[in-house]
């Protein structure tokens, strides 16, 4: 069976096409607005307006197949903004598929269970959009500990705005963190499983007229993983789990992999890192998670629309029972 995946949740525009477990295309593009600015909505929606054809044409040239070879059109329903996520409904609708809609931070779990081939982790999962410590249970994935405030893909790129960097900000946060030596105290803000960003931000921030932007960037790095790190290994031992999964866009950051890492080795735990080309917003994900979902019986959606504020522990995972 042929699934298309379209993405179209936020920044990315992506359709990926996977025939049973195989992943066959993932092609994308994606919106950077003006330097300084964050994304906005309405900007992103006509990118993924103008890219929508182009993308999807790529991915049936890379996968080597025709419309007419798809089964089933897989599409992110949400959570995302809602000017976005209307393309890609409206692509949905517009191949005559059949439709199933599926849950945004789910198929970045599921498309790093299968490229990983762990099998029952604790995830946490790092985006510009979302931060949460998941673990499934009982029908559903569970939230265990999440932001309180804003995710830390979005904290990493309004520190980047702040010290003139280009979109998106993680990787260059990341770049000048590598040259910082000296560590600047910041606010450590873990609220039982809870974090929250918009503190230590703020002191980041206020902190770049004293220090140099390297010292800022390892400081606001090391103490946000440490977060990030204590709030999963919470999550292992209350859990009993004995695996970890790192996905979404920051699961790229090396120094977040390595924390983690080497808390599960101290722990005798197995840690796994989604693969930068599928941790971050791609179609691929959608294709192969609506695969998993319409393979255990999930019906297409008679009127497909999105829920922009659709949560991770709100859908049913009936193929883990």
């Amino acid at each position: 069976m042929i699934s298309l995946g379209i993405e179209s949740t936020s920044h990315t525009f992506g359709i990926g096409i996977c025939e049973g477990r195989k992943i066959i295309a993932n092609a994308k593009s994606m919106y950077t607005p003006e330097r300084g600015w964050g994304i906005k909505p309405d900007e992103a929606r006509k990118h993924h307006e103008k890219a929508k054809d182009e993308v999807l044409e790529k991915a049936l040239q890379e996968a080597g197949v025709s419309l007419d070879d798809i089964d089933i059109v897989s599409v992110a329903a949400g959570p995302g903004l809602p000017p976005c996520l209307r393309v890609g409904i409206g692509l949905a609708k517009s191949l005559k598929k059949p439709v199933i809609e599926v849950n945004h931070p789910v198929a970045h779990i599921e498309i790093g269970r299968l490229l990983c081939r762990c099998g029952d982790p604790i995830v946490l999962y790092a985006s510009g959009g979302n931060t949460q410590v998941i673990g499934y249970a009982s029908g559903r994935y569970r939230v265990f500990g999440e932001t309180q405030d804003m995710a830390i893909g979005n904290a990493r790129d309004v520190l980047a705005r702040e010290m003139g960097l280009n979109y998106p900000g993680g990787p260059e946060i990341d770049r000048l963190a590598s040259k910082g030596r000296n560590y600047i105290e910041l606010p450590y803000s873990v609220k039982g499983m809870d974090v929250s960003f918009t503190g230590i931000l703020t002191d980041a921030k206020r902190k770049l007229a004293k220090y140099s932007r390297e010292d800022i960037a390892f400081s606001f790095a090391e103490t946000t993983f440490a977060m990030l790190t204590e709030i999963t290994e919470r999550a292992m031992a209350h859990s009993g789990r004995d695996e970890v999964l790192l996905t979404g866009g920051v699961a790229a950051s090396p120094r977040l992999q390595e924390m983690l890492r080497i808390m599960c080795e101290e722990r005798g735990a197995r840690f796994f890192a989604c693969p930068r080309e599928y941790s971050g917003d791609n179609g691929a994900n959608i294709a192969w998670t609506g695969l998993l979902a319409f393979g255990s019986g999930q019906k297409p959606a008679k009127k497909p629309d999105f829920r922009s504020r659709w949560r991770t522990d709100e859908t049913e995972i009936p193929w883990r029972k």
